[in-house]
Parts: structure tokens; sequence; C-alpha cells
């Protein structure tokens, strides 16, 4: 499936597992389906939970940095892109 990037992973936060994520390409929205990808790091999920600055979003787009739920832990500098059907 074709992909597009979003951003990049700035840190993750274990206890909770978010992973905060710097978006200069395409815009994210709830329910998109990304994949974040590293050295080590390789997996897809769809987006159920996004914050910026502590409050709850359905939309972010390049310049910010959003929080996301996930199911995996990522590493900074994981890129983040978006699954384009």
């Amino acid at each position: 499936m074709p992909e597009e990037l979003v951003g990049s992973v700035v840190h993750y936060f274990k206890g909770p597992s978010v992973a905060v994520v710097r978006i200069s390409g395409a815009a994210l929205a709830i329910g998109d389906r990304i994949r974040f990808h590293g050295h080590t790091t390789d997996f897809t999920e769809q987006v159920s939970s996004m914050e910026v600055d502590h409050k709850k979003v359905e939309r972010a787009g390049p310049g910010d940095e959003v929080a996301i739920q996930v199911t995996d832990r990522t590493r900074p500098h994981d890129q983040v892109l978006k699954v384009v059907a």
C-alpha cells in the first residue's frame, strides 16, 4: 500500500504508551492508519486518540507536536507514515 510521510517520533512515554510525533508532512486525523518505521520498529495501527498541549484534537497539521496512544514501543527518530488507500 502507498504511504506518505507524516513526521517523526520525538519522544516516547513508556507508562502510558504514548508517542509524541512532530508533524512535518501530511496532516493526521483520528481514524487514519499510520505506520511507525525505524531501525528496530515496524508496526501499523489506527489513530484512536490524539492530544496537542493536553487537549484532545481530531486533526493535526504541519508544525504540530501531537501525542498519540500506541500499542507498541516507538523510538525517537522513527518515521511516521500515513497508509493511503
